[in-house]
This record gives structure tokens, C-alpha cells and sequence, in this order.
């Protein structure tokens, strides 16, 4: 097994048009920074566009990680081992994406630290920058704390000529050698980390919530937002899992780790948390469907036939279709598993534009028109430029990390080797002296 991506031309291609997207991405905010705002489709009715759902997007898939590795680990549940790495992997790159959105929606990037010098403790906007950042700082600890291992692994196995990447791993490494006491207090600071991530990532995306809640706009000003955005996230997040299991079990020809199996228990979480979001979704709409306020009829007029109706009906009717493929026996394949998962994810980025952009039209004003809104080519440039980033993460980081935990995997076979041969009924006999972590991963 190789833990690290084979440097081919298809990697660099790959890489390669990334890149070229994040330039020209970067090309559009250097116009942006020096036109300003008016060089997008936002104005003073609709002051939330592309960049806020971006936004709300990327923060909810980096709820993946928190569930499949924080959750799955606090479980004991063993199939988890070969996954986690690339759950991990996912949240810290959605969160680092994350933290730029706002800025580009700012206009001007010296306004955060008017948030940060000036900002009221009262204000959800504070909440959510704090929430965020703790998020982002705890998910990247997680990450590391899980690396510390296969760091010393690689610092092992590499060949003296690639000398700059072993005195990288011997640093980070933390003078990791595999000791019982070592792997005992990896083990206690892993399962801290994973009972206080899971709070944490939970507050990040019901603050995020509340700026939408907390105001008296049509269609925001809901109690059921924290529970239907958390919801959401859960089921993003597990969703950009599966597609990066896909990707990475055939770049690196992981079949034998992460298999069909995994697939199909990866669709039974994602067909829980598709009949609860369908409940969150039904509870949103029939409300609005029976309100006889004015201003909603108006929102539900904008999402049903207006212009925004071909987002709201895409949204709608994936979900609908993503849980049938997902509850039929004949599609929980892996292939449909993951064409499942990738065109929830499609429908859930557009659903984030469907929460934001009719509510701003609604006109604030009786008798004021409804307000609309066109995302020019800067702003697609950049929201481009957002995803090319995520998966431009991910592909260094398969290039100089391993995106399969050797050390869990080495951890599970042990377990499952000792009680093979255990006496039934008893307990597992220990070895005498444990093997090292990683002594049979090679470069």
C-alpha cells in the first residue's frame, strides 16, 4: 500500500488545472479589491450573494470529519479505521476555504479586523467568528495529533535523498517511537479532542444559524434554523466523505482497505440524515405555505415561479431522488453511492442560495418592488476559485501526508489477530512486546 500519491502526469494535470482555476480566481478579487463591490451583482437590497452560501457550504461538509472521526471514534467502531484519515483531511480543508468567504463578501479584507478590534460581544457575527475559529484551531490540532504516528512512519521508510521531507516528519513527529506509554497518551488526548470537537462543531453552525434567525427577515426568523442547519452539515459532510473515499480508493487502488462495504454504511447514515433533513425541509415550507402574511406569500411566490423557482425545484427534487437511491437495494452500490453523494452535495450548494437570496428580495417597505439579484463573472470566478481550493488541499496534502491512517490500520489488525487467537470466552492474550507502529508501511 502507498501512502503517498504516485507523482504521475495525471497528478500534475490535475494539480495543473487547479491551479490555473485558483489564478484566474485570484485575478477576479485583485479586480474586485480594486473596482469594489460594484464589480459583483450585490447591492444595498441583496448585500448576501454567492460568497454567504459559499460560505454556509463549506462550513457544513466540514462536518464530515467531526462525524466520521470524532463520533465513529468515541463509538469504537472498528470499520472506521481506513476513513477517518480522509474525514479529517476534508474538515480541515472546508474550514480553511470557509474563513475567506466572508472576506470576499466584505469587499474589503482590512474590515476584519474592524470585527475583531471593534465587534460587540452582542452581536452573532462576534459568536460566529469565534465559534469558527475555535473550530478550525481544534479540527487542525485533530489532524496533527492523528498524523504524529505516520509521521514517524515516513521519517522511517523514505529514502535518505528526500531529505527535506524527512526533517519535516523527524520534526513533527514529537519524538513519536511507538512507545505503550506513547500510544496510551495519544489515545486519552484523541478522545479528548473528540469529545470537545463535536460541541464545538455543533455551536459553529447553530451560531452561524442565528445571524439568520436571530434578524425579523421573511423566512429567516425561525427557531426551527439551528437544528435545519446542523442537519444540513451533517449530511454535506458526510456526503463530501463518500466522494473523496471514491477518489482516493481508486487513485491509491485501496480496495482491499476501503471497500463496498464501507460504501454501503457511509449510505445508511446519509439515508438517516436525508429523511430528517426531507422533515426539516417539509416543516420550513408548509408553514410558509399556510401563513397568511403577506411577505411570505411573496417568498413562497419567488421559489415556486420566479426566478430563484428553478434552484428551489433542483434542490427539492435531487433530495427527494438522492434518498431513493439511496433506500433501493439495486443502486447501494458504489457507484451510485457515490453519484448520490455527489449530486447532494450540487443540491445542498444551491440550496444554501435558495436560504439566502429570496428572503433579501423580499421587499422590507410595503409597496417596494421585490429586489434582484445576478452573480456577475467575478463572483463566479471566485466561488470557482473556492472549490479548486478544497481540492487543490486535498492533492498536496495526498501528495506529502498518507490518506490512510497506517497506524489505526496497523492498530485494528493487531486487535483482530489477538482476538482470533484468544480462548473463547476469555480474554485476548497481549504480545509481549508491541510491534511499531507503521513497520510495514512502505513509501
Amino acid at each position: 500500500m502507498a501512502p503517498l500519491v504516485r507523482t504521475s502526469s495525471t497528478y500534475f494535470a490535475v494539480v495543473g488545472i487547479l491551479g490555473g482555476v485558483l489564478l484566474f480566481a485570484n485575478l477576479a478579487w485583485i479586480r474586485q479589491l480594486d473596482e469594489g463591490l460594484a464589480v459583483t451583482g450585490l447591492t444595498d437590497r441583496i448585500s448576501w450573494g454567492i460568497y454567504i452560501s459559499g460560505f454556509i457550504y463549506f462550513i457544513g461538509i466540514s462536518y464530515g470529519g467531526t462525524m466520521v472521526s470524532a463520533i465513529l471514534r468515541l463509538t469504537k467502531t472498528e470499520w472506521r479505521r481506513p476513513i477517518t484519515r480522509i474525514a479529517e483531511a476534508s474538515t480541515a480543508a472546508a474550514l480553511m476555504v470557509a474563513v475567506m468567504m466572508p472576506i470576499f463578501d466584505m469587499g474589503r479584507p482590512e474590515r476584519v479586523w474592524s470585527l475583531i478590534l471593534y465587534g460587540r460581544i452582542e452581536s452573532p457575527l462576534v459568536w460566529d467568528f469565534i465559534a469558527i475559529g475555535t473550530y478550525l484551531a481544534g479540527s487542525l490540532l485533530f489532524l496533527y495529533l492523528a498524523l504524529i504516528p505516520d509521521f514517524a512512519t515516513m521519517d522511517r521508510v523514505l529514502p535518505r535523498r528526500v531529505r527535506v521531507r524527512r526533517v519535516a516528519y523527524r520534526f513533527l513527529k514529537m519524538r513519536w517511537e511507538g512507545t505503550p506509554a506513547q500510544k496510551r497518551s495519544l489515545e486519552r488526548a484523541l478522545l479528548a479532542i473528540s469529545i470537545i470537537i463535536i460541541p464545538i462543531a455543533v455551536s459553529a453552525h447553530t451560531v452561524l444559524s442565528w445571524m439568520f434567525g436571530m434578524t425579523t427577515r421573511t423566512g429567516w426568523h425561525s427557531s426551527i434554523f439551528g437544528p435545519y442547519f446542523v442537519g444540513a452539515a451533517l449530511f454535506s459532510g458526510i456526503a463530501i466523505v463518500v466522494v473523496a473515499m471514491a477518489i482516493f480508493r481508486r487513485a491509491h487502488h485501496l480496495e482491499d482497505l476501503i471497500t463496498e462495504d464501507h460504501f454501503r454504511k457511509m449510505a445508511n447514515i446519509l439515508l438517516v440524515f436525508s429523511l430528517t433533513y426531507l422533515y426539516f425541509t417539509l416543516n420550513e415550507y408548509l408553514t410558509i405555505t399556510f401563513q397568511p402574511s403577506t411577505d411570505e406569500q411573496i417568498l413562497l411566490q419567488l421559489l415556486v415561479e420566479g426566478p430563484l423557482a428553478p434552484y428551489f425545484w433542483f434542490s427539492t427534487l435531487s433530495l427527494v431522488l438522492v434518498t431513493v437511491l439511496l433506500a433501493l437495494p439495486r443502486t447501494r452500490t458504489i457507484r451510485w453511492i457515490t453519484v448520490s453523494a455527489l449530486l447532494l452535495n450540487v443540491s445542498l450548494w444551491v440550496k444554501r442560495i435558495v436560504i439566502v437570496i429570496p428572503s433579501m428580495a423580499v421587499p422590507l417597505v410595503p409597496g417596494d418592488t421585490v429586489a434582484t439579484y445576478s452573480p456577475t463573472w467575478v463572483e463566479w470566478a471566485i466561488t470557482a476559485g473556492s472549490f479548486a481550493s478544497f481540492c487543490l488541499i486535498f492533492a498536496v496534502f495526498a501528495k506529502l501526508f498518507p490518506m490512510v491512517s497506517l497506524w489505526e490500520i496497523e492498530e485494528g489488525e493487531e486487535a483482530a489477530r489477538l482476538a482470533a487467537e484468544s480462548p473463547a470466552g476469555g480474554p485476548p492474550a497481549r504480545p509481549a512486546a508491541p510491534p511499531a507502529v507503521g513497520a510495514k508501511g512502505g513509501a
